[in-house]
């Protein structure tokens, strides 16, 4: 087995910090560099931890993939259009969003963080007294580990009973922009799946194939 490098706080260097990106330099060896792109305080890097932290550590964000049941209808996938600036296009995504610190604080801090994404993004209030269920699939999985620590917890939620009136992308904030819901079956998901872009012929997040993959494989 090889030695993994030495860092440490010395060796990791600061180089941009802005309120949603940082970029770090990693001088994983003399002369050797390596860019990292994160969400996190230096103090909180993934490089930096302990196994022990590491295998503790919260994701930065949660992605939900949430299974509707509709009156009279097989469940559906509840996916939306989002714009992503990096893709310069409206892409279809599962609801999803960073932990703030209050669900940090929460004593389930990832289906806290899910269930108010949720409700941010679409509108719905997840009702567990009422027959609503909410399950992490994945507690972390790493966006792109080659390029960022960026990472992302999966929940599932199943909603029951959907009413569609209820739908809304008004509790969106900042640099969110939304262009309506996909609710699909599984068929659709198939064939989205099997083509490698969404009916409008764009392409999307690994995230959003998690979300599919699972749907149709319930």
């Amino acid at each position: 087995m090889k030695k993994r490098p030495e860092i440490n706080e010395k060796t990791v260097i600061e180089i941009s910090d802005h309120k949603f990106l940082k970029m770090f330099d990693i001088q994983y060896a003399q002369g050797r560099h390596y860019f990292n792109a994160s969400r996190r305080n230096k103090e909180d890097l993934m490089c930096l931890k302990s196994d022990e932290e590491f295998k503790k550590a919260l994701p930065d964000a949660v992605t939900c993939i949430v299974i509707v049941k509709l009156k009279d209808k097989d469940e559906r996938l509840l996916l939306s259009e989002e714009y992503r600036y990096p893709a310069g296009r409206f892409l279809l995504s599962p609801p999803a969003g960073v932990l703030d610190p209050s669900d940090k604080d929460s004593e389930s801090p990832i289906i806290n963080a899910a269930i108010r994404e949720i409700k941010e993004e679409t509108g719905l209030r997840v009702d567990i007294s009422g027959g609503d269920t909410v399950k992490i699939v994945n507690p972390l999985l790493f966006s792109s580990p080659g390029m960022t620590d960026e990472s992302n917890a999966i929940v599932c939620v199943y909603i029951n009973d959907l009413d569609e009136t209820k739908l809304s992308q008004s509790g969106t904030e900042e640099s969110e922009l939304f262009n309506g819901f996909r609710l699909l079956d599984k068929e659709a998901a198939k064939r989205i799946i099997r083509n490698g872009y969404d009916d409008e012929g764009y392409f999307y997040s690994v995230y959003t194939f998690v979300a599919l993959s699972y749907f149709i494989s319930c």
